[in-house]
């Protein structure tokens, strides 16, 4: 006697299929709101850097204004003590404020990355000099440097990113390294080796992608940083601004007669520069949460 053989149904398995990146932007939005609105406002000051002096309502340099005036509907940050519109100063001065932070940056990024990758992968005599030149770079003040370089070579737009991105590069060499020497010992690092990849090539093909994270975290943070050293030099009077091409630094220093006369003078060049540094500051953070899979479930 026949038997009948009873078919059981096995339902499919759900296709799993990779998340589209604005979904991914969307959920970590969601997350931390505050690193969302950050990171438009960063957005926001980058534009204002590239298209500022072309959308500004005014020309930096026009003095046909009343001196002094309080903020109005014509002239929504007042003027100065030389009847100059604030804001249209304000939007002319972005490039210089945040143009050098963003070529320091990619100065500091270059040079930090190559020598951080470099000292963590190889080791030895190149990871002792480097460490020996990252301490005396680290022992000497900052903004001592930055003058001392600007003196020597001139108060040019690249001199003066050069000279910022060089006092960055010892801490962008440290974090590049230390995640290097994380990663030099996984074992697909292990497996390149044993084909006969070169180092170069482990380096560029293997390590770099894989301490891209805290790269792009060092990046975001720095430009903050970045930020107020230029506008320390601007306001010593060692900038690349001018009069009839502000810096945020350089305003401040202008304004400091009229401080006590016109408010708005003092307030309107620091919360510009305020807000720049705290913005890039915050977005550091969310993408240092989002980037690393430790903290991405610690909100």
């Amino acid at each position: 006697m026949a038997t009948a053989i009873e078919t059981i149904a096995v339902p499919a398995e759900p296709i799993l299929r990779p998340k589209s990146w604005r979904s991914t932007v969307l959920r970590n939005a969601r997350r931390n709101p505050v690193g969302a609105v950050a990171g438009i406002a960063c957005f926001g000051l980058i534009l204002l850097a590239v298209f500022g002096a072309t959308v500004a309502p005014y020309d930096a340099s026009n003095i046909s204004f009343e001196r002094l005036q309080a903020p109005s509907a014509d002239h929504p940050f007042g003027t100065d003590s030389l009847s100059r519109d604030l804001l249209s100063r304000i939007m002319h001065g972005a490039w210089n404020s945040l143009g050098v932070a963003f070529v320091a940056i990619a100065v500091s990024m270059v040079l930090g990355v190559t020598l951080g990758v470099m000292s963590g992968y190889l080791g030895g005599a190149i990871d002792l000099v480097t460490s020996r030149f990252i301490d005396v770079m680290l022992a000497y003040p900052a903004i001592v440097f930055v003058i001392f370089f600007v003196t020597i070579f001139g108060r040019e737009f690249h001199s003066v990113a050069i000279a910022i991105g060089l006092i960055l590069v010892p801490g962008t060499t440290r974090i590049v390294r230390s995640a290097t020497i994380g990663v030099k010992h996984q074992q697909f690092i292990e497996a390149a080796i044993s084909i006969g990849s070169s180092p170069a090539r482990i380096m560029l093909r293997h390590v770099l992608p894989n301490v891209a994270a805290p790269i792009i975290v060092i990046a975001s943070v720095q430009i903050g940083v970045a930020i107020l050293v230029e506008a320390a030099i601007s306001f010593l009077g060692q900038g690349v601004s001018s009069a009839t091409n502000p810096s945020w630094g350089r305003m401040l220093n202008e304004m400091r007669p009229s401080w006590q006369l016109a408010w708005w003078t003092m307030i309107v060049p620091g919360a510009a520069i305020s807000s720049a540094v705290i913005a890039f500051n915050i977005f550091g953070d969310a993408l240092r949460d989002w980037l690393d899979p430790r903290l991405r479930g610690s909100r």
